[in-house]
């Protein structure tokens, strides 16, 4: 065989390559409470999902004034561990602020 020259079996056909598709996409929703501090909030979005202080204060304030609002979105998995984490610090300081991931 020379170089260049490439069998249609070593090829992938495009039947097999469109069959790929991206993982989906979960949402992280937080939903305002009137117990759990506005502070707290911010510290959670910075920390666990990466939020730089402006846009952190931004999400706390959408939560506080409409009830909820979309943290962002993840893989399943990350959705998850970033809302148990979330969930457990809450606990921890006695907070009964929620989290939760929505497809």
């Amino acid at each position: 065989m020379k170089v260049g020259d490439i069998s249609s079996e070593t090829c992938l056909d495009s039947k097999t390559a469109n069959r790929v598709k991206e993982p989906k996409l979960y949402k992280v929703v937080m939903y305002n409470d009137d117990f759990t501090p506005m502070d707290f909030v911010v510290d959670i979005l910075e920390i666990i999902f990466k939020k730089e202080h402006q846009e952190a204060v931004s999400i706390m304030m959408q939560v506080h004034k409409s009830d909820c609002a979309v943290v962002g979105r993840y893989y399943y998995d990350i959705a998850m561990t970033k809302t148990q984490e979330a969930m457990h610090l809450a606990r921890q300081k006695g907070y009964p602020f929620q989290v939760k991931v929505e497809g």
